[in-house]
């Protein structure tokens, strides 16, 4: 089946964001994110609205069409700055769970890789939707992108995502432990030359400059 894969606008960002939170919800990390069942859906999906817009002015956010799947995405050609009042935004949104979405942002922060690249931040699928084509869709679209830059792409995946990132080229890092018996799994795609143009596009650095409501550029 082929689906319709679009950029997001600033109004798609709630459901973005949406999507980004029931993907992950029913995962071990959601559970020792946020403890209490009856707030964890909420929390998710506050916390994701955070990197969704920040992604919308440096980097990319992409739809399957039906607002099924949505993959986030940062050029960090070098250093970006982190999202605006990030401490109180986190603070607002994962309240007393705070220090668990701090840790875990620490520890990716570590594993950040010093070299340009696209990072992969999300790449999620509705918990009814998995397994029909979409997050395969995704990435296809996504590396038929970063191709033409000749970009490496890295991610940190949860340990069921490793086959799906294996099988489109992506190569696995060392493990990052979270908590006993959880853990992230860091995974990096070799840069690919696009042999259908005569060169790779030119490299350029994302800017604070672009204004809400307007579509995210393509690199």
């Amino acid at each position: 089946m082929t689906y319709r894969i679009r950029t997001a606008r600033w109004t798609d960002r709630g459901d973005a964001a949406e999507v980004l939170a029931e993907a992950l919800h029913p995962s071990r990390l959601a559970e020792w994110l946020v403890p209490d069942d009856a707030q964890r859906a909420r929390v998710l999906a506050a916390v994701a609205a955070i990197w969704v817009e920040h992604a919308m002015f440096y980097g990319e956010v992409h739809l399957v069409d039906d607002l099924s799947a949505a993959s986030v995405c940062f050029r960090r050609y070098g250093p970006l700055p982190p999202p605006g009042d990030y401490a109180a935004r986190l603070a607002e949104a994962a309240g007393p769970h705070v220090h668990r979405f701090a840790a875990v942002h620490d520890l990716l922060a570590a594993a950040q890789p010093d070299e340009a690249h696209h990072h992969l931040a999300y790449l999620a699928v509705h918990p009814q939707c998995q397994g029909t084509g979409r997050g395969q869709a995704l990435m296809a679209e996504l590396h038929s992108r970063i191709d033409h830059l000749t970009m490496p792409c890295w991610t940190v995946t949860l340990a069921a995502g490793q086959r799906l990132l294996a099988h489109n080229g992506y190569e696995p890092g060392n493990a990052i432990t979270v908590a006993d018996g959880l853990t992230l799994h860091p995974m990096r795609r070799p840069a690919h030359r696009d042999t259908t143009t005569s060169g790779a596009w030119p490299v350029r650095a994302p800017t604070a400059d672009r204004q809400p409501g307007r579509a995210v550029e393509r690199p």
